[in-house]
């Protein structure tokens, strides 16, 4: 008999995302159990239990989800899970918190590709913006920029404090720079806006960033992208379905929540099948799915 596909699917929060639990099932996985309000210190031995349930060749058909909506506690519940493995019993481990790894590498995969095909230009050395780089997809998404040779500057919607601290975790955890900036006065986002070469949209579903006219007076703006498909748009005039196209009166390309979301879900997907289809354990995190994001967008 073939051994069965199980996911253990962990979060620290009340209940587990229903996205991610139907995306494990229809990738593949013969059975998905989620475990609710898991604290890091809990890791170990939930992990453990996994392992030492199975022959250590069965490795490779047990997978651990890290979940939640916490990027830096997800990364030390990660680190946790692969620290708790004792070889010859290893698991696969993949986290994507509240889908942000995979929406990230998404996002920035598309930047990429419009950069290259548009403009003749890579993500090295451009200039790029975050707004609601406070969240856990704006994060990510620096990230992954700042790790490429972007020039980034993190915004905050609410002054200083908060953004200029996720600039420091950014640096003290993946060694790379980010510049923190201020933008809690429409006059303040106007002046980074115009500074930048692309803008990344990442704020809270419902929100709107940036206005029409704000896009409109930045010349030196290539690409705007939001992630944000519930109306308001993040970026006002940005439609969902922009692929690289025209945003009206601006200068700027846009690529819209949908374009995006496309390849995120092709990426989660595309990782979830990737850990049933390996013949050894695997882990990923957001520079795996990053990786991934780049073959499929298009």
């Amino acid at each position: 008999m073939a051994t069965k596909h199980i996911l253990h699917m962990l979060t620290p929060l009340r209940q587990m995302s229903p996205f991610d639990v139907n995306m494990a099932v229809d990738a593949g996985f013969d059975a998905v159990v989620p475990y609710t309000g898991v604290t890091l210190a809990e890791v170990t031995g939930l992990v453990q239990d996994a392992i030492f349930s199975r022959p250590p060749d069965a490795g490779a058909n047990t997978g651990i989800f890290i979940a939640g909506k916490d990027v830096s506690l997800a990364l030390d519940m990660f680190d946790a899970a692969k620290q708790a493995m004792v070889p010859p019993f290893v698991v696969s481990v993949f986290a994507d918190p509240a889908g942000s790894f995979t929406t990230a590498a998404a996002m920035v995969a598309k930047v990429e590709k419009a950069l290259d095909k548009k403009f003749d230009r890579k993500l090295k050395d451009t200039r790029i913006s975050v707004f609601g780089a406070t969240g856990v997809v704006g994060f990510c998404t620096a990230v992954i920029a700042a790790k490429e040779g972007a020039h980034v500057t993190v915004v905050g919607h609410d002054g200083l404090e908060r953004v200029g601290k996720i600039a420091a975790e950014i640096k003290s955890r993946f060694g790379v720079e980010v510049h923190a900036e201020d933008g809690s006065s429409e006059a303040r986002k106007t002046a980074i806006l115009e500074a930048s070469e692309v803008v990344l949209a990442a704020a809270k579903a419902g929100v709107q960033v940036l206005s029409k006219s704000q896009l409109n007076g930045a010349a030196k703006l290539l690409l705007a992208a939001d992630v944000n498909a519930v109306p308001p748009a993040g970026i006002e005039g940005l439609a969902v379905n922009a692929n690289s196209d025209p945003i009206d009166g601006a200068s700027a390309l846009g690529i819209g929540a949908l374009a995006i979301g496309n390849v995120k879900y092709k990426t989660e997907f595309g990782l979830f099948q990737k850990m049933i289809d390996a013949k050894k354990p695997v882990t990923f995190d957001f520079q795996d799915a990053f990786s991934l994001a780049r073959e499929i967008a298009k």
